[in-house]
């Protein structure tokens, strides 16, 4: 114990080296495990809302865009579609199609998004009503958890919806009918906490596009009504259902987009960057890694002396190797912890941001098991960097160094 802490003394000795040694090993590890954690909230975040929907069908434009509209609200829709044109894939006892969800997008209330669909959503994700009753009339609103907190709603609360995906009170929707609340979800960790549900009709009548009485079966028959998205979850999968976007995309004036594919391709391009980011920060911690190394051997010179009488004073070669690497340890130990916490605390500021911006939850304050070995990988870059000043203190001459 004793050793510890002179090899700490020894550390803090030379401060401005101290310092610069700790900013490197810090700002390195806290590169490589922001990515790491950066990476894992998102793709967490993603992953968590597949709800096992095998295509998503909307608008002819770019598929990743309808992804991200559709399943995931991040974007804006890539335009409307006539709810006829998807009636096929709808109708009940399709032999390849278990589930069609139909989604009507493009009015909000204070930022968060209002989302016309049928109780298919809610099985489709899994949720369950924590206060009040299903929206099962026109007008009637569902709050996902997360609005209910941040907008502070009730049940029996009523609101005037707005044009558009943006806060924009100038947009308001001020002669239609109220939207009322009826319900509010239990939390469930995916994109349903950040969205108001109500019927499709809802949103027809306040776009004036027909009223919830000329609907059959909760779907309207006439031509001109439109959705914007329809989610499927398929009942089997083979060559059929493997050929069915292609045979969408080329054959119908509707785009048909696999959630898996898009998704993997935007992991691709995000990976490209984080790589890099990677690269440059075990860079870094090899500058680090000799950083420490020049340190402690230029330190290793001036104190030739002080060893010198650590030996005469009954040290072993042993000690004085075990002094030297203790120094590379602490620094490694102290530098490790300061960039691991800046990681969170900086992952933490994104979520921030991102949470502000995608109204989404994030989980910053997880550590990976990945963080854990990118610890001892630093522990073990301090104590490498450390063997060799430690064993030129081992090999130190008493008589010589205390003769000069």
């Amino acid at each position: 114990m004793y050793s510890l802490w002179l090899s700490w003394k020894h550390l803090v000795h030379k401060p401005s080296q101290l310092v610069l040694n700790l900013v490197l090993l810090a700002l390195s590890t806290g590169l490589i495990a922001g990515v790491l954690l950066f990476d894992q909230m998102i793709t967490d975040r993603l992953d968590r809302n597949l709800a096992g929907i095998d295509l998503v069908i909307g608008a002819k434009g770019s598929p990743l865009q309808l992804i991200l509209s559709g399943m995931y609200h991040l974007d804006t829709p890539t335009g409307n579609i006539s709810l006829e044109s998807v009636r096929p894939f709808m109708r009940p006892g399709h032999p390849l199609i278990q589930r069609a969800v139909p989604l009507s997008l493009g009015d909000s209330y204070q930022g968060y998004r209002i989302v016309g669909t049928d109780t298919a959503f809610l099985a489709m994700y899994g949720l369950t009503i924590g206060q009040g009753q299903l929206a099962d009339a026109p007008m009637d609103v569902l709050a996902g958890a997360n609005v209910a907190k941040a907008l502070g709603l009730v049940v029996g609360q009523t609101f005037q919806s707005v044009h558009g995906l943006d806060d924009n009170p100038d947009l308001t929707h001020e002669d239609s009918h109220p939207f009322r609340v009826v319900g509010i979800l239990e939390p469930s960790g995916t994109v349903a906490d950040q969205l108001l549900l109500t019927p499709l009709e809802s949103v027809w009548m306040v776009h004036d596009h027909g009223h919830a009485e000329e609907v059959t079966g909760g779907l309207p028959e006439q031509d001109q009504r439109q959705i914007t998205t329809l989610l499927i979850q398929y009942r089997v999968r083979n060559h059929l259902t493997l050929n069915l976007p292609r045979n969408i995309n080329e054959n119908t004036e509707l785009m048909a987009a696999s959630p898996a594919m898009e998704m993997n391709r935007l992991y691709a391009l995000m990976g490209a960057g984080t790589d890099l980011l990677g690269i440059l920060a075990w860079i870094i911690l090899g500058v680090s890694g000799l950083s420490i190394f020049v340190s402690l051997y230029s330190s290793l010179q001036a104190r030739r002396y002080e060893l010198a009488l650590m030996r005469v004073m009954g040290s072993s070669p042993g000690g004085l190797f075990r002094l030297i690497i203790q120094e590379g340890f602490l620094l490694a130990l102290a530098g490790g912890m300061l960039g691991i916490i800046l990681a969170h605390v900086g992952v933490w500021l994104s979520g921030q941001f991102l949470e502000d911006a995608w109204h989404y939850s994030f989980d910053t304050w997880v550590f990976l098991p990945a963080e854990g070995w990118l610890f001892l990988a630093v522990l073990a870059f301090g104590v490498l960097a450390a063997l060799i000043p430690a064993w030129q203190a081992r090999k130190v001459d008493i008589g010589e160094t205390l003769v000069d």
